[in-house]
């Protein structure tokens, strides 16, 4: 009888210690960084520059991502909006002193050239990685002649085992002038878009929510809040799913109000606001941005979304 005992036991630890308890996966690439979750895609970062014909180059964003259910959610090369790119982050203003040198969100005159994208070690089963981006332009050489970068990023993006309808998804962009007196901004007009931008599909049902409740979207900023979710028939077979962004409170400058779309565009988490007014980057201190990124089943009421905003502000 003890031997009995003894044998289940044995078996049963051997079957306990082939459970998967939630375990990021990544796998870098040349050209891009997979993060999976055992048989579940999860998104895929895009280090190499893609383009349409040589045009619309882009690099340096995410794209795809997936909702739960495995269903792509973002959009890249919308016909609408072809310099649109999944996941990304961007401005139409970019300067050197006074010389404008770029406009990284409709890609002209501007590149982005990842130099590398490492593993970042992490905790609770997470998996990130950090990249090294230069921020280039025709507009802006060296003596010889050549491309000379004027801005270093260095960003983190940390994905996290699914909890129970939803998955979080942290992104720190770090952005360090090399030239004195950088500066960037948003569109020259009174919406002023620009910095952190999803670009997702969008259902007719699409239902936009912040702590206040439902939001209708308007041509102009909506005011400032915490987060917004995003939901409607974004899974397979109609069901319901969402995107949330959280803005951390500890992004510089005043808290950022959203530019909302709910046909054929993206969303954005309005930096710096007033977005037309260029702000300086500084080549001492990197300007930090992070953003966090909740895939969830359901709508905003099927996650306890003031709770993990609330524990997100207090890293």
């Amino acid at each position: 009888m003890i031997l009995c005992k003894k044998a289940r036991l044995v078996v049963a630890i051997i079957f306990c210690s082939q459970i998967n308890f939630g375990q990021i996966n990544l796998k870098i690439e040349k050209n891009q960084s997979y993060f999976t979750e055992g048989k579940d895609s999860i998104l895929t970062y895009q280090a190499s520059e893609k383009s349409i014909n040589g045009k619309y180059i882009r690099s340096n964003y995410i794209h795809p991502l997936y909702t739960l259910d495995g269903t792509v959610l973002t959009e890249d090369f919308p016909v609408d909006h072809l310099h649109h790119r999944g996941i990304f982050w961007a401005w139409h203003q970019l300067y050197i002193g006074d010389k404008r040198i770029g406009d990284g969100w409709e890609i002209e005159n501007f590149k982005w050239e990842v130099t590398s994208v490492k593993e970042k070690k992490t905790k609770d089963g997470s998996k990130a990685i950090q990249t090294t981006v230069l921020w280039k332009s025709p507009l802006w050489k060296s003596k010889n002649g050549k491309e000379k970068a004027f801005v270093k990023e260095m960003t983190t993006i940390q994905v996290y085992p699914k909890q129970q309808h939803y998955r979080l998804i942290d992104i720190e962009i770090a952005l360090l002038a090399l030239e004195p007196n950088i500066k960037i901004g948003g569109s020259e007009d009174e919406k002023g878009y620009g910095g952190f931008s999803p670009r997702i599909r969008l259902s007719d049902d699409i239902v936009f929510t912040d702590p206040s409740g439902k939001i209708t979207p308007t041509n102009l900023p909506i005011p400032a809040s915490e987060w917004m979710d995003i939901s409607g028939a974004l899974a397979t077979n109609g069901n319901q799913a969402g995107l949330t962004i959280l803005c951390n409170p500890k992004n510089p400058g005043a808290k950022n109000p959203w530019i909302l779309r709910a046909k054929k565009s993206m969303q954005n988490a309005v930096y710096p606001f007033p977005g037309a007014k260029a702000v300086p980057l500084s080549n001492k201190k990197p300007t930090v941005l992070r953003y966090r990124l909740i895939i969830h089943d359901g709508n905003a009421n099927s996650i306890p979304i003031d709770e993990i905003y609330h524990d997100y502000a207090s890293k």
